[in-house]
């Protein structure tokens, strides 16, 4: 019996004029999981994700989270749903400290509203600290708990990125969208991405889907890897099961034969 989804989509696809980005794509992501979504360039991977979070309006499709239908969220009703995400440029504030960067993600949790943040009453007050708890147990958690303080800019390319993941999981999310999050970092950076990843899932419930160029990475975390070619579902399966897929090897492992030994 397959463990319940949390996020499905049904014959997605996405044309922009004459081309088509996605095409008629099936996913299901279980609760609990963490899933990749491969390709090579061009293969439709962020224009998934953009679909996913309203950002793009789907052709034809549709798109379910928990059984609810996503296609009816406007893109700032998201966050609200229980869904994160994390873009490949991470768009981070630079001349702001690091724990006022997390805090633009932990206000989507707010419940006073605009006017009761200018006028900084009682129950204003009594949120801003909340949140700035949150914020800190955010940057704690990814290991930047030392830095809340320093302005983002000033922080490392590796840093940054975990930055942008204590901002994405600081409204705690069900599901946590990742795009690149390992790109340009070295070799012990990735490997402890993936251990706070999995840790994500493990102690807090996360379900993940990501995005990534690296192999390496992508087979060292994944429980079930969804793989597109131009826009369309190739292969889907558990690391061992794409890694052999001689569609898979063609279309965006090359001739070479990859091994996650």
């Amino acid at each position: 019996m397959q463990d319940a989804a949390l996020l499905e989509t049904r014959a997605l696809s996405k044309k922009f004029g004459g081309l088509v980005a996605v095409e008629d794509v099936s996913l299901r992501v279980a609760q609990g999981e963490i899933h990749a979504l491969i390709g090579p360039n061009g293969a439709g991977k962020t224009t998934m994700l953009n679909l996913l979070t309203r950002i793009v309006e789907p052709s034809a499709g549709a798109v379910k989270f928990d059984g609810r239908d996503m296609l009816r969220c406007k893109p700032h009703e998201v966050i609200g749903q229980g869904v994160s995400r994390i873009f490949q440029h991470m768009e981070l504030f630079p001349q702001l400290p690091a724990i006022d960067n997390v805090l633009v993600g932990a206000y989507s949790m707010g419940r006073t509203g605009f006017v009761q943040a200018l006028l900084a009453n009682k129950a204003a007050r009594a949120e801003r600290r909340e949140l700035l708890e949150r914020a800190q147990r955010a940057l704690d958690y990814v290991g930047l708990g030392a830095l809340a303080g320093q302005l983002a800019g000033t922080l490392t390319g590796g840093q940054g990125r975990l930055l942008g993941l204590a901002r994405a999981i600081v409204s705690a999310p069900r599901l946590l969208l990742l795009d690149e999050l390992v790109a340009g970092l070295n070799s012990q950076e990735r490997e402890a991405a993936g251990r706070l990843v999995r840790r994500l899932r493990d102690e807090q419930g996360i379900t993940v889907l990501v995005i990534e160029h690296d192999m390496r990475f992508i087979m060292g975390i994944a429980d079930r890897i969804t793989v597109l070619d131009f826009g369309r579902k190739i292969s889907e399966g558990t690391p061992a099961e794409v890694s052999c897929d001689p569609s898979v090897i063609e279309a965006y492992l090359g001739k070479g034969r990859y091994t996650h030994a």
